[in-house]
């Protein structure tokens, strides 16, 4: 049974839409920021209006986001919004055409660089973060296991729900700041 709240992307034309790091990274403001309109995005990514409106456009061709029209308080205004619904996609709906692969690799790497470069990141401004977030606010880890391909895909499904879990659970109102905090993991076959 599929999930409701999880889109299996099988056309190559929506992974070519993620495979821009504008457009990735704009998915991610909307995700951590909520609704902005395309003014707003231009400002939190140092981009001109008019680029950062013809890339929503694409990404709401692929329902990726969406107008909220309720919002505008004028038939100019345009507001926006994450579709929220978790992206996942696998190679092999795309392995019996080379373009489309090539399309999913090229996803597959933007992502991957998206997540290093969010790591870089904060070793560049870790100082800037108070002592508390150094110390507790960040963790490296890696294991090298010893797996079978449903054992690996068993882990996988377990990462998978933990995100979830903390994703998708109610923020408490209790006073305590919070940052938003990027978390990934990959797991593949390599050797040491």
């Amino acid at each position: 049974m599929r999930n409701p709240d999880i889109r299996e992307i099988t056309d190559s034309r929506v992974l070519a839409a993620l495979a821009h790091p504008l457009r990735r990274r704009l998915m991610d403001v909307l995700k951590v920021g909520g609704v902005a309109t395309a003014s707003q995005l231009a400002e939190r990514t140092d981009q001109a209006v008019g680029n950062i409106s013809h890339h929503l456009r694409v990404l709401a061709g692929c329902d990726l986001i969406e107008e909220v029209p309720e919002l505008a308080r004028d038939r100019r205004e345009r507001w926006w919004r994450l579709v929220p619904l978790e992206l996942r996609w696998s190679r092999r709906d795309f392995q019996d055409d080379p373009a489309a692969a090539a399309v999913a690799d090229a996803a597959a790497s933007l992502y991957l660089e998206r997540q290093v470069d969010l790591v870089r990141a904060w070793f560049a401004a870790r100082d800037s973060y108070s002592e508390e977030w150094r110390e507790q606010g960040s963790v490296s880890t890696e294991a090298w296991l010893s797996l079978t391909p449903a054992e690996a895909r068993k882990l996988t499904e377990q990462l998978i729900t933990l995100m979830d879990e903390w994703s998708t659970r109610e923020i408490p109102e209790d006073g305590q700041p919070r940052e938003s905090v990027f978390v990934f993991a990959h797991a593949v076959p390599a050797t040491p």
